[in-house]
């Protein structure tokens, strides 16, 4: 059994790393300690188990399983359909992609756009020409997007470090106080907080990826490959934690100076320009600029290539020029709108996610029972679906009150005991099952 060099280990650690360390993982810890203040290590906890622990689970769960095809089936194949294409649509056209077309706007543009030039026309000149150049590079997405990446990355990583040592020696001042639910609840918050980076629903689709990889390396019995993929992911899960906490650290010292920011792009220009001046904050806007672009690209290319296997009648080519209008479309509701949107959004789909990847990790026990899996992902769906429609503003009567009634619902935890409930009576009733057949066996054979 062969198994990989600490060198491809390390690689390999490091390509999951860059898959999920996309522009928008920046903007989110230095929002979260800004809010968070003195309360920003017990927040951050939680964070790291959405934003990091799922995700890392869930590159592990999908190469166990074969894809996330194979996974999703073993609810139901209409349901594999289903939440494929939502997982597609939410990383991709509806929420990742424009995220990332606004979020350069928010740190190059808006911060030095003069007053008598109007920041709606702005942001749609600014995105026209981002999604202009995102599609150009879509239509043959080659080496000059994983060269970009691979000289990127290490640059944004670069910068995040010297932020920190600058911070080190020009201060930006103590954590500030706790806003907002952080001042009663930052554990549950911080939890919260973490789907936004939607790292948990995107490792349903790198799980393969990462497969594929090592196995391309020579590894081919499937427990080694699961193995790999797990210290792997230690390997990237251990990048993230360090970086988000030097962000985290960052935020919660700006709060202080720099209160009232929307989000969390606002949050890191100011402390860039507050250490190293405006060179400093340009320097980091180009970067995050060209980052935010190749992000998209990616995405554009691998919705395109998705969308595509589903009809013949709309080519790969069409699907870019519909993904980068659709997408320019929507990012100029401004980044602040896109996360208002995306967190209900994440919220149903979230709770769904992280069930799918326990039921994956405890399949052991499971083994594949479409009752267990059914009546789990069924009664978390219900609830999340339900808690993200009030959130906006939908009730649906007696199912509303119903949920209301839930432990922690009212922190946005409320799946959890049905999730549970599920997954326990599930198990029961397979258990019920299998010993009835057992029995019928068993007086046949006598």
């Amino acid at each position: 059994m062969k198994n990989l060099s600490k060198k491809d280990l390390l690689l390999v650690g490091l390509m999951l790393f860059s898959l999920f360390f996309g522009a928008g993982n920046l903007i989110f810890p230095p929002f979260l300690g800004q809010a968070a203040g003195v309360e920003v290590w017990t927040a951050m906890l939680s964070f790291f188990i959405t934003a990091v622990g799922f995700p890392i689970l869930g590159v592990v769960a999908v190469a166990k399983s074969g894809g996330l095809a194979n996974l999703a089936k073993r609810v139901n194949p209409v349901f594999a359909g289903i939440f494929t294409v939502l997982i597609y649509l939410s990383i991709g056209p509806c929420l990742g992609i424009p995220r990332a077309g606004s979020l350069p706007f928010e740190m190059v543009v808006a911060p030095y756009l003069p007053q008598s030039i109007s920041k709606t026309l702005a942001l749609l000149v600014f995105t026209l020409v981002f999604f202009m150049v995102a599609y150009w590079l879509s239509l043959s997405p080659t080496k000059l997007v994983n060269r970009m990446g691979k000289v990127l990355t290490p640059s944004l990583l670069l910068l995040i470090l010297v932020m920190f040592v600058g911070a080190l020696v020009k201060p930006l001042g103590n954590y500030g106080a706790a806003t907002g639910e952080y001042v009663t609840s930052p554990f549950v918050k911080g939890f919260l907080e973490g789907y936004l980076t939607m790292d948990t629903i995107a490792a349903l689709n790198f799980g393969i990826v990462i497969a594929l990889a090592i196995k391309s390396k020579g590894v081919k019995d499937e427990k080694a490959v699961v193995s790999t993929t797990i210290k792997a992911g230690m390997i990237a899960g251990t990048l993230l934690i360090i970086i988000y906490s030097i962000l985290a650290h960052l935020g919660a010292t700006s709060g202080g100076r720099f209160g009232g920011t929307q989000n969390g792009a606002q949050t890191l220009t100011n402390v860039t320009t507050y250490i190293f001046g405006k060179p400093g904050a340009v320097l980091l806007a180009v970067i995050f600029t060209l980052a935010c672009l190749t992000t998209s690209v990616g995405l554009i290319t691998s919705c395109s290539q998705y969308f595509s296997t589903l009809t013949n009648k709309i080519s790969y080519k069409n699907w870019t020029r519909i993904l980068s209008l659709s997408s320019m479309i929507l990012a100029n509701m401004g980044l602040t709108k896109i996360l208002a949107i995306s967190v209900p959004v994440l919220n149903a789909i979230y709770p769904i996610a992280i069930m799918l990847i326990v039921l994956a990790m405890l399949d052991k026990i499971f083994k594949e029972s479409s009752m267990v899996y059914g009546l789990t992902i069924l009664f978390t769906g219900v609830v999340s679906v339900v808690d993200s429609l009030q959130q906006v503003g939908i009730k649906l009567g007696f199912v509303t009150n119903l949920c209301d009634g839930l432990p922690l619902y009212a922190k946005g935890l409320g799946w959890v005991v049905p999730a549970i409930v599920g997954m326990f009576l599930g198990a029961v009733i397979k258990s019920v099952k299998e010993k009835s057949v057992n029995n019928k066996a068993l007086e046949n054979s006598i």
